[in-house]
């Protein structure tokens, strides 16, 4: 909407202007104004009605942007979400055909997710397996599912197994 409105008030103020330049030049030519009176009377109305508007029409512009980033962000992390919901375990792999996006890129959406507080399972980075479990099993985890190293805290949120590098994610 935002992006919309910018789009709009940009556009009327290049209108405002062309008719106001239009104005004071047919108003000159009549006759009625001087050239230096046609000269001001464009500056002071281009100063208070076309710059404000294209101002404000930039800004909504710029800011219809940001928030259209920003959505298309949160429904990749969405569309992360309802796989690992769906498959409960799938390849890294797969997921960046799916979404296609890089594993990389994945990885980071993980982690981003992981901070937020939206995301509890694990993976194995070796293997490249995402799994989904219930937040209060990993809680009690104390031993890796795939090797069975004990695990420690790597972060917020985050265990690792120091032994084979499988991070579990807490919500």
């Amino acid at each position: 909407m935002g992006r919309t409105l910018g789009i709009i008030l940009l556009i009327g103020g290049t209108l405002v202007a062309l008719v106001l330049g239009v104005l004071m030049l047919t108003y000159s030519r009549e006759g009625n104004l001087s050239g230096g009176a046609a000269i001001l009377g464009f500056t002071l109305g281009f100063l208070v009605l076309v710059l404000p508007q294209w101002g404000v029409g930039a800004y909504l512009l710029w800011k219809g942007t940001q928030e259209a980033k920003t959505e298309a962000i949160a429904q990749k992390q969405r569309e992360l979400l309802d796989i690992i919901k769906a498959h409960g375990q799938i390849d890294i792999g797969d997921v960046s055909i799916q979404m296609q996006q890089s594993k990389d890129e994945v990885q980071d959406m993980l982690h981003q997710l992981v901070g937020m507080g939206l995301y509890s399972g694990y993976i194995n980075w070796d293997e490249g397996i995402l799994y989904s479990k219930e937040a209060s099993q990993i809680r009690e985890l104390k031993r890796c599912y795939h090797c069975g190293g004990e695990v420690e805290f790597a972060g917020k949120g985050v265990l690792r197994c120091p032994y084979c590098g499988t991070e579990y994610f807490l919500d």
